[in-house]
């Protein structure tokens, strides 16, 4: 039975070795400059203004989740509608309870002014 897995060792074996070959081939004949130009930041073709760790809003963050958990509703009301017929009075009315939840929820956020963007 251990000899089952021989293959697997040898393949685990060589995995490991060839990783080990190539970040030791590429540490020795890798370029050595630390240039200060090469070790600033650049993404997008725009150069940084200012520190990368600035506080910035969460807004755009709670929008986002927001529209998640309001865009995920759709996704239980897709096989509410193909089953609707199956389900008659207590499928609409459980859709009804799920829609008033969401309709609270939906309302506090608002009250809350978590959709404003002032």
């Amino acid at each position: 039975m251990p000899t089952a897995y021989l293959p697997l060792l040898v393949l685990q074996a060589l995995a490991v070795g060839f990783t080990a070959l190539i970040l030791a081939v590429s540490f020795l004949l890798g370029p050595r400059r630390p240039e200060s130009h090469r070790m600033v930041p650049y993404e997008s073709g725009i150069r940084p203004v200012q520190d990368a760790r600035r506080r910035f809003p969460v807004k755009f963050t709670l929008v986002a989740m927001l529209f998640i958990v309001f865009d995920v509703e759709a996704v239980f009301f897709y096989p509410w509608a193909v089953t609707y017929r199956q389900l008659k009075l207590f499928g609409l009315i459980e859709m009804l309870i799920f829609v008033a939840i969401l309709l609270v929820g939906y309302v506090y956020i608002w009250k809350r002014g978590a959709l404003e963007w002032e």
